[in-house]
């Protein structure tokens, strides 16, 4: 039930790495909070949308560095391209209610959860 949909976005070996954002999804009392680190990436450039009604889809793209063709490049290590997530939210999920924010390359997107209803309990008398 909790479990993440991944579509890949890319098959170009370059991009691999950042197409499949790390992602951590924790759970609670109050809400679902999902928090992905996005180094170098603009907010401008992440998109946070809920699609079919209760699946949160975060993507977005992490622009290559502009080459000059007078470097010479030793080690290239950090990956660049679009990533895409896709995760299915539970029915406690307020999806019209979700908050997204970048701050410090960290993007954390909250989705507040609705209020269980306790079963109401009323005790009956036993006549006899």
């Amino acid at each position: 039930m909790f479990r993440s949909i991944v579509p890949s976005a890319s098959t170009d070996s370059e991009t691999a790495a950042f197409a499949n954002a790390r992602i951590d999804w924790k759970e609670t009392p109050e809400a679902h909070v999902f928090k992905a680190d996005l180094p170098g990436v603009k907010k401008e450039e992440v998109k946070v949308e809920v699609e079919d009604g209760n699946v949160l889809v975060i993507s977005g793209q992490r622009s290559k560095e502009k080459e000059d063709k007078n470097d010479k490049w030793h080690r290239v290590e950090r990956s660049s391209g679009q990533f895409l997530r896709r995760f299915r939210l539970p029915e406690n999920a307020k999806v019209d209610q979700v908050k997204a924010g970048l701050e410090h390359g960290v993007l954390t997107v909250t989705v507040p959860k609705a209020e269980e209803k306790k079963p109401e309990v009323k005790a009956i008398e036993i006549s006899g």
